[in-house]
Order: C-alpha cells, then sequence, then structure tokens
C-alpha cells in the first residue's frame, strides 16, 4: 500500500513525540510535518533528544492538508480552535488528542461527528471513522477495567476507583505538582470525586449498559460522579496509570475472570492476567493488563497502562491503523522497561 501521509500539530510536547517516536518506525507512514510555533527550525531531536540519530526532519509551522490524517497533540481547548481557524481538507482523517471532541455533547465537526477512539468498545465504528476523538488516559485505564461488567449489565450503582498517575499526565509545561524536588518521594491526591475524565468514562459504560448514567437534567458530570467515586493520585514515577477499583458483585472470581477473558480473547493490547501485576509490566508499551480478586461481596479489578502510550499516542496510533485498514499492531510491538 502507499505511505499513510501524516501531519502533526502540537509535536513538541509530551504525545507529540511519543507519536514521533511510534511514526518514525512505522512501515507505512511518511511524516509530511512536525508543527511547533515555538519550536520551528530546529531539528526534532534538539527536543526529543533520545532520537538523535532516529531522524533528521526539522519542526515547522507549515500546516496544510496535504497529507491523510491529522493528529492534534495539542492543549485541550486548542484542537477546537485549531479547526476553527484553519481549513482542513474534508478527505483529511483527524485524530484528537485533547478532549475538545470526546464527549457526544460536543462531538460535531464540519457536519459531521468525532467518534469515540476505544477499540475495545468501538473497534467497528472507528475502521469507518473520519474524525476521532482520542480518549483520556484515566479514561482509557478505568473504562477497560469495567467494560466487561457493563457488557454483562452488571455495574451496581457505585463504583470505586483510586488511580495513581505518573508526572507526565500532567504535561510537559513544569508546574509546581510536576517539579521533581516536590514529586519525588511524595503522594498527593487531587480533583477528588470531580475529574473531568468521569464525564467520559460514564458515557461508554452507559453504552454498553443503558441506564448506567441516571436519566435526569442535571450536568453530565453530576450525573456520573453519582456513580463514579473517584480519587486521582499523583505518583512519584514519571509515567503509568496503575488503578485499583472495586464494586459489590456477586460473581465468582472464576466467573468474572471468563467474562474479562473473553471480552478481551480478540483485543490485542488489553492482556487479563491471573497474576497479580504491576506498574512496570506496561510502562512504554501499548498494553493495559488487568488481574482479578473476589472478596466476599467485592470484586477487586487491577489495571496497568502507560499513560503515554495506551493512555494516548499508542492508542492514536493503533485507532490511525484501524482508521487505514491495518492491523491494529503495526508499528506497536513496543517492549517494557523491565527492571
Amino acid at each position: 500500500m502507499e505511505k499513510i501521509k501524516v501531519g502533526i500539530v502540537g509535536s513538541a510536547g509530551y504525545t507529540g513525540g511519543e507519536l514521533l517516536r511510534i511514526l518514525i518506525y512505522h512501515p507505512h507512514v511518511d511524516i509530511v510535518f512536525a508543527n511547533s510555533g515555538s519550536n520551528a527550525g530546529k531539528k526534532i531531536y534538539e527536543v526529543h533528544n533520545d532520537l538523535l540519530g532516529d531522524t533528521e526532519l526539522y519542526f515547522t509551522t507549515d500546516f496544510h492538508s496535504e497529507i491523510d490524517v491529522l493528529f492534534l497533540c495539542v492543549g485541550h481547548g486548542d484542537a477546537r480552535k485549531f479547526l476553527e481557524a484553519n481549513t482542513v481538507s474534508p478527505r483529511v482523517k483527524i485524530i484528537d488528542l485533547s478532549q475538545d471532541y470526546r464527549l457526544k455533547s460536543n462531538s460535531m465537526y464540519q457536519g459531521q461527528k468525532f467518534i469515540y477512539g476505544l477499540p475495545e468498545l468501538n473497534r467497528d465504528t472507528i475502521k469507518s471513522a473520519q474524525y476521532l476523538a482520542n480518549p483520556g488516559c484515566f479514561a482509557t485505564n478505568i473504562q477497560l477495567a469495567l467494560l466487561p461488567l457493563a457488557a454483562h449489565n452488571l455495574l451496581p450503582g457505585q463504583v470505586h476507583v483510586t488511580a495513581t498517575t505518573g508526572s507526565t499526565g500532567a504535561g510537559q509545561k513544569p508546574g509546581a505538582t510536576s517539579h521533581f524536588s516536590w514529586r519525588s518521594g511524595n503522594l498527593s491526591a487531587y480533583k477528588s470525586f470531580e475529574h473531568q475524565h468521569l464525564q467520559e468514562i460514564s458515557e461508554s459504560l452507559n453504552q454498553l449498559q443503558n441506564g448506567f448514567l441516571e436519566d435526569s437534567d442535571c450536568p453530565l458530570m453530576d450525573r456520573a460522579a453519582k456513580r463514579i467515586n473517584f480519587v486521582p493520585l499523583r505518583g512519584a514515577f514519571p509515567r503509568g496509570i496503575f488503578s485499583s477499583i472495586y464494586v459489590d458483585s456477586d460473581l465468582t472470581e472464576e466467573e468474572a475472570y471468563t467474562y474479562y477473558e473473553d471480552y478481551y480473547q480478540d483485543h490485542p493490547f488489553t492482556v487479563v492476567s491471573r497474576v497479580n501485576i504491576d506498574l512496570k509490566q506496561v510502562v512504554n508499551t501499548n498494553k493495559s493488563i488487568l488481574y482479578l480478586e473476589k472478596h466476599g461481596d467485592k470484586l477487586l479489578v487491577l489495571n496497568a497502562t502507560d499513560n503515554l502510550l495506551k493512555g494516548a499516542s499508542g492508542q492514536a496510533v493503533q485507532n490511525m491503523n484501524l482508521m487505514f485498514g491495518l492491523s491494529e499492531r503495526t508499528g506497536l510491538n513496543l517492549k517494557s522497561v523491565g527492571f
């Protein structure tokens, strides 16, 4: 097949860098431009210095529609602004890594909807999508831990989630809570019970378990927070998300494993483990690894993902592969960091 011509906007940040690392070696991709207003004229490896020896590409301010797919690796709110300010040919596919088009109420662009890009939920729809909203990192992790239960209408009234993310989840721009001297050896909670990803999580779960979201006139965030008790934590490590989720359940542990293994048997990046898991198994990979335990009437689900890969750029490439008729695995045979 002909090479897929790719343009990237916001290519100097964490997700843009991860996307470049993958696509430089993707067998069916030609990177046409890597747009960065603040780094134009610099070679890519001057910013992403691990790419020294891998590419001679420059950052540029160029943007044009002589491409097949456009990746938007910009901050929340900036993707919509970019598309309003620039003309993108309707033949160009768009994959947005911000949160601007994820919710159904905000998904329209040029008369078409952005499809929510969680392959384990919407794979068949993604294959024919023109515009795609890549899921959030916490949202990906938590949804993958709960989808098999929702598919069997087994989510109870309350879901309890504690999930810890690495410092790269806060983006590349330095801040008080991402500074090494504050983050190292530290742990803190933030946005408890009101994290923005609750909205997309609840919409996806409601897609499988109709009625999970209460039918009321109150805002989506309020309805989501009534069902999902989510406490996000900042961890003292750079990348990855480890979640601990529990629900009331009448399932036996073996029944739960059967539901999870059956649901994910045809999804190459989501793995169900029968032995306890840790974060290092997934760092630098596009995997999500799940582990289950039953304690009395409580079902515990653990999930580990890399926030920058399965939670962002790796999943974006997985979606691109589906949109262009390729195997989901193409260009994503990434290996964990080990020990």
